[in-house]
Formats: C-alpha cells, structure tokens, sequence
C-alpha cells in the first residue's frame, strides 16, 4: 500500500468534519481514499481528493475535554467530536492501537447506528491500514478521528431479541418485516421499528454463532447476502441501501484486531443494524427478473473492470461498496455480486 499517498490525504481530510452541507451528509473522504490505495489507483487520488475535498466542513472547535470519567455522557453529543477526537488521540499517543480498540469497541458497539453506521465503517477501513502495517501517525490520526466519530454520533439500534433461530443471514435478510412507512430521514424510520410487532423476533431468528470462526464465518455470509440483495432491492433507496454491505464487511475486516471474545457481539451489533436499516428502507418486493441490469458482460464483469468503473463514476458510496462487492465475487464467483456494483453505479449519480 502506498502509505505516502493515503498519508497526504489523511491530513487534508483530518482539517475537515465528519459531515457537510446543509443536510448534513457524511464524509466519506478517508474511507473512499483508503479503497483507491489499496486497490492500486493511487494515481487517481490526489485528483479525487481535490474535487471531493471542496464540498467539506472545517472540524468543528472544542467545547468540554472528554475524560475517563466523563465519557459515558459524552456518548451521542455531535458538539463533542473535537473534544473526542481530542481523548483518542491522547489515548492512542499512550497506549497501542489494538489495546484502544479492544477497550472502546465493546463501548460503542451498542450504538453502531452512528452516522448510519459510518462510524464503524471508517473504523474498518482505517484498521485495514494498520494490519497492513501502516502505522504511521497519519493513520493513528485517522482512527482517533473514525472513534471520535463513532462516539459523538452513537446511536443505538431499536432493541431486538439476540440471534437464536436457525436461519442463515441471507434468508434471515428475506424474512425481515418492513416498517409501516418508508419515508423520512433515518431517524423517523427507525424510530417506528419498536411500531412493528415482528421486529425483534425476524432479529433473533439468524443461527447464533457456535463460536468466534463461526462468527466471522456468519459475518461473511451477512456481507455476501447485502450484496446479493442490493442487486433486487438497492433501487429503492439506493445510498443508504448500500451501507448493509459495506458495514458488515468493516467489521469482518476488524476482527482479526479484536479479541475473539468480542467477534460474536460484534456479529450480533452489525446484524441488528443491518436488519434495521433494510426494514426501514428496502421494498417488500424485489425487481422481477425482467426488470434486473444486465450482466455487464455474458459471463459478469471482470474486477479491474468494475472498479476501473467506479473509480472513473467518482461516488464515494459507489466506491465503497463496489470494492465489497468485488470481494464478495473473489470470494464466491458469484457475478451477481459484480452486477449489482454495477447497478449501483447506475442509480446513484456519479461523483465529482
């Protein structure tokens, strides 16, 4: 990985917040140059950067130090990112990074939702970095910054039974009910979750993980299935429909940092939130087979070709998930999960 390259645009995106614009739409700046890295587009990068970088938001000033004591109410309050950014990053000059992670990942897990899961996402990439190696000061910045952002925004998922049935996670995704109206910012939808009788249980109802490989092994499946599904049912919201791909493909990618203990809670978190935003926004019904894109080619588009494709549509969200779904075909063969890359690029528009 060229480190050097990612470095210049951490620290362009570390003078930034973590959400923009009047609607207040998230920075996906860091994750999506973490993507163009590592999969060897690096030349692109600093074009990216620039024309992404210009929509932004200064990060916002300090108000009240987060402590070890305090840090429980500072859960949730968006006015204290600086001040988290602030502890991380005190926290990850005095201890190791795994050593931070272990100890704050099962304190915000509980409310992952964050960002519409975009804290735990920009955890993952960044983790990604460090496995590789990485450990500069640049990407030590940038996972205080994705902590930081995970704790101002925490926001727990509507509560819900834990896994206890015998379904695997793609038919478990099929068997999710819907919320009584889709329509609404991710709050209102959520919030009418609790509204519907069969909620907690169609959670409970995916096979728990027997122990922690099965955990990653459950998780993988999650990420596979979200993919398989953006095929049928992205077009219906197709932004906030990708993030049940690529939030559990973070967490499959940090695992290997985390302690085993902490893998089937984390498995059991992503599914929850998964599970909440594809009842609060996927359609009953998926496209009939008539309606689906075609295969970019007979036989599915190759990888290079696919991400060669996003890269040049320029959307973060695009970006992003269209690397998920490239691993998923690695993984599987499966050149379902390249068409829906592919559909994804045709429903969002292109970037930049």
């Amino acid at each position: 990985m060229d480190g050097g390259n990612l470095n210049e645009a951490y620290e362009r995106f570390h003078r930034t917040g973590p959400e923009w614009g009047e609607n207040q739409l998230t920075n996906h700046g860091p994750m999506a140059a973490e993507v163009l890295v590592r999969r060897g587009h690096g030349a692109q990068l600093t074009g990216w950067v620039d024309a992404y970088a210009r929509r932004l938001d200064d990060l916002p000033a300090p108000t009240n130090p987060v402590t070890d004591l305090n840090w429980r109410t500072a859960l949730g309050q968006r006015r204290r990112l600086a001040d988290w950014t602030t502890y991380f990053t005190h926290q990850l000059d005095e201890a190791p990074w795994r050593d931070v992670l272990a100890t704050w990942w099962p304190r915000l897990l509980p409310g992952i939702v964050a960002g519409t899961t975009h804290g735990v996402i920009r955890v993952g990439h960044v983790v990604r970095v460090l496995l590789v190696g990485v450990e500069n000061p640049q990407a030590l910045t940038e996972l205080a910054h994705g902590l930081a952002f995970w704790a101002a925004w925490s926001q727990p998922v509507p509560p819900a039974a834990a896994p206890a049935g015998v379904l695997d996670p793609l038919r478990a995704l099929d068997a999710l009910p819907r919320i009584p109206d889709q329509q609404g910012n991710v709050a209102a939808r959520l919030g009418q979750l609790a509204e519907v009788g069969a909620w907690s249980a169609s959670v409970a109802a995916l096979r728990p993980a027997a122990d922690a490989e099965d955990a990653r092994t459950r998780l993988t499946d999650l990420v596979t299935g979200a993919t398989l599904r953006y095929l049928t049912h992205g077009h219906a919201s197709p932004v906030l429909l990708v993030h049940t791909a690529t939030a559990p493909n973070a967490v499959l990618h940090t695992l290997p940092a985390l302690p085993e203990t902490l893998w089937a809670p984390s498995l059991t978190a992503v599914w929850t939130a998964v599970a909440a935003v594809f009842a609060a926004y996927a359609p009953t019904d998926p496209l009939p087979a008539s309606a689906l894109p075609v295969p970019a080619t007979p036989t599915g588009a190759a990888v290079a070709d696919v991400l060669d494709r996003a890269v040049d549509h320029g959307d973060e969200h695009v970006i992003k998930f269209t690397d998920t779904a490239a691993e998923v075909y690695t993984r599987t063969g499966d050149t379902r999960a390249l068409d829906a890359a592919v559909h994804a690029s045709g429903l969002i528009a292109a970037g930049r």
